[in-house]
């Protein structure tokens, strides 16, 4: 599947329904569009699974909460849409995007408790996120943005406003020919990549910082748990942004990104070595057993 995202053959779920891919439209005036009030989820599905899909279903639900809405789907319906949108479009191995939002409706301000809250799930096959970075290491810049205070935004929601950053901010980075951008917290510390997780290894520990600015991913967790299995001690904790020149190696997860190696951070330069090839390795056998 190629082209533009509006223009495609297939199938959307769409309040409850399945529409067809063109049809799948919003009112201009929807509340979301105006003020950011959407929340959505990345899945992959492989060889006909979607990897931890129910904790993904059970996130967007949270993450509606935390920005002040119900989602009027259970978890097992949206369990059961997501498997409808891979059906109806004869997929098997997919990226799977589930999004719930305020629609248009009698409030047409910040106030938006009279309007409904819609859902949507679209699937499509989708390659490596950053390309052949799997093999030779993302190159990343240094992001000017950073990741909200907690007191600021609800940083454990997966929700479409606290992305206004990290596109600012993987725009600038592809300007100078990077992938991706490396952002710090409020505070300074190192936080993440504009839609990933990081990691980095030392003298054969691994180090990542604290998820306490921002999303604690479900791919991160799957990570920390299989080193933890293979007796690799994992230090969550603030990082300064001196330490980096001290770190041997680093990689980023996600649902998008999965396990992708890092070789470069502004001026700071990473090998692509045995322990980020095991764990890139061990979570592609992991999302397929």
């Amino acid at each position: 599947m190629a082209g533009s995202y509006e223009d495609r053959d297939g199938k959307i779920w769409l309040d409850g329904q399945l529409v067809e891919w063109r049809d799948a439209q919003v009112h201009i005036l929807t509340h979301a569009m105006h003020y950011a009030s959407s929340v959505f989820e990345g899945e992959r599905c492989y060889e006909g699974k979607i990897f931890k899909s129910r904790e993904h279903s059970d996130r967007l639900i949270k993450s509606g909460q935390l920005i002040d809405f119900e989602i009027p789907y259970t978890v097992d319906e949206i369990e059961a849409a997501k498997q409808a949108a891979l059906d109806a479009n004869g997929l098997k191995d997919a990226y799977v995007r589930a999004v719930a939002w305020r629609g248009a409706g009698n409030d047409m301000g910040v106030a938006s408790r009279g309007n409904p809250v819609r859902m949507a799930v679209a699937v499509w096959a989708w390659g490596n996120y950053y390309g052949d970075a799997k093999m030779k290491g993302a190159k990343l810049d240094i992001a000017k943005w950073r990741r909200p205070d907690p007191a600021t935004a609800p940083s454990q929601a997966k929700a479409a406003g606290l992305y206004m950053i990290a596109t600012m901010s993987k725009h600038a980075a592809e300007d100078k020919g990077c992938s991706d951008a490396m952002m710090f917290d409020y505070r300074g510390y190192v936080a993440e990549a504009t839609g990933a997780n990081i990691f980095f290894v030392k003298d054969g520990e691994v180090h990542t910082p604290t998820p306490d600015a921002f999303l604690n991913g479900i791919t991160r967790q799957t990570v920390i748990d299989m080193l933890k299995d293979k007796g690799i001690k994992v230090n969550e904790r603030h990082i300064m942004p001196e330490e980096l020149e001290s770190f041997e190696q680093c990689w980023l997860t996600g649902t998008a990104a999965e396990v992708t190696p890092v070789g470069q951070i502004g001026d700071y330069n990473f090998e692509v070595g045995a322990l980020t090839r095991d764990i890139s390795e061990s979570y592609e056998k992991l999302v397929r057993s």
